[in-house]
């Protein structure tokens, strides 16, 4: 009998923009969107959000791996405040869907 094969589902990751209670925007990245906003919401996330509160979920967007979701966060994070504002209004809501 030949022996099993193993077979895995790739990991969907999604890099993400918050907005906190004090009108700041804060980038992450995640496995599992829900559970993550839901850990921010709680004062269960980051330092940042622990400290500023997480309000909504502004900006989703899907990688095909950690390794690039980590690389578009970094990319983001080098944005100024109008071109993470920019990306919202014009890319991916919640979802991942395009507007």
């Amino acid at each position: 009998m030949p022996p099993r094969q193993k077979f895995t589902i790739a990991a969907m990751w999604h890099v993400y923009i918050l907005k906190c209670a004090n009108g700041s925007l804060y980038t992450g990245i995640t496995g599992n969107l829900e559970r993550r906003f839901k850990q921010h919401a709680a004062g269960k996330g980051g330092h940042y959000t622990r400290a500023f509160g997480a309000r909504k979920m502004l900006y989703e967007e899907k990688c095909r791996d950690k390794s690039s979701a980590l690389k578009r966060e970094a990319e983001i994070k080098r944005f100024t405040r109008a071109g993470k504002k920019a990306l919202i209004r014009s890319g991916a809501g919640p979802g991942g869907k395009k507007k």
